[in-house]
């Protein structure tokens, strides 16, 4: 496993939280979006971002890149910032999330420069997933389409971020067990196990503990970590990258709505918008937060 300095973990802890301002100004200006979602996701997509994903701004289409599919489309506004901040497109366009006209719509669509799938109905990563790191893995047997990267045993990687309440669809594990047949050791799975749906508790919707046992039974390598530990995010990327003869998966446990107290473990945030007094509260609270991050 690769050492990670206190540098980098500060910096991108606090790319995590400047994400987080930008998904509550998008929501509020748009009067709509996902923010609790959002915010539970923020560490884990700018650890991916912002140090593990081997991707080019400047070539989106690039072949060898490593693919990132947000599987929980929804939560939309924390993969535009993440793709804004890191140079696919500007950042003021931010401004225009869920407006006539705008690309950035309420689920990603692939006219959004650095989007890899649209992502509206539940459940899909997994299994297109399984399809792109099989063909990653099949590449390999035309070089001169496909060089691997040093050290790494397919041309790409996979990575899909999907929902604890998404794993009530069953299409989830049909891709499960498909990525497991072909011993898919490039890809690895995230789940944002944050225990709150639309309409409740996770547990109470659908319950799906023991959700590590699961994932081991359909013969997938397992880690639970702390969600918003960026430090263990990036250690659990790393091994999840040394496993070769079986799919990972990083099971994440999350908070609802992070970062803003009104918000955290609060189903009605999953969709909610905030009116100004929320929305100034929430700023402040946000802003407080990121000062700890200060170089």
């Amino acid at each position: 496993m690769n050492y990670h300095s206190e540098a980098l973990v500060r910096d991108i802890s606090r790319t995590a939280q400047e994400m987080r301002i930008d998904i509550l100004k998008m929501v509020y200006g748009a009067n709509s979006g996902h923010i609790g979602g959002a915010f539970s996701a923020a560490e884990i997509v700018a650890s991916l971002y912002f140090h593990h994903l081997n991707i080019d701004p400047n070539k989106p289409d690039w072949p060898m890149r490593d693919r990132f599919l947000l599987s929980k489309g929804h939560a939309s506004a924390v993969l535009y910032s993440a793709l804004a901040r890191r140079g696919f497109f500007p950042v003021d366009e931010l401004s225009t999330f869920r407006q006539l006209g705008s690309r950035l719509h309420g689920h990603p669509e692939r006219i959004v420069p650095g989007v890899e799938i649209v992502a509206g109905p539940l459940g899909h990563g997994v299994a297109i997933g399984a399809g792109m790191a099989l063909a990653a893995r099949m590449g390999m047997s035309k070089p001169s389409a496909f060089t691997a990267p040093s050290g790494r045993a397919s041309a790409f990687r996979v990575y899909v971020l999907l929902g604890d309440g998404e794993t009530n669809a069953g299409v989830v594990w049909e891709g499960v067990m498909t990525a497991a047949k072909y011993r898919l050791g490039n890809l690895t799975a995230i789940v944002d196990l944050n225990g709150i749906q639309q309409t409740g508790a996770t547990a109470d919707a659908m319950p799906m503990e023991p959700m590590a046992d699961k994932w081991r039974a359909f013969g997938w390598h397992v880690q639970e970590i702390h969600g918003h530990n960026v430090s263990e995010i990036l250690g659990a990327l790393d091994r999840a990258e040394d496993v070769h003869a079986q799919p990972s998966v990083i099971i994440a446990c999350t908070t609802k709505g992070r970062g803003v107290s009104f918000m955290e473990y609060d189903n009605r945030w999953h969709g909610g918008v905030p009116d100004r007094a929320q929305y100034e509260q929430a700023l402040a609270e946000l802003e407080e937060g990121l000062r700890q991050w200060a170089p």
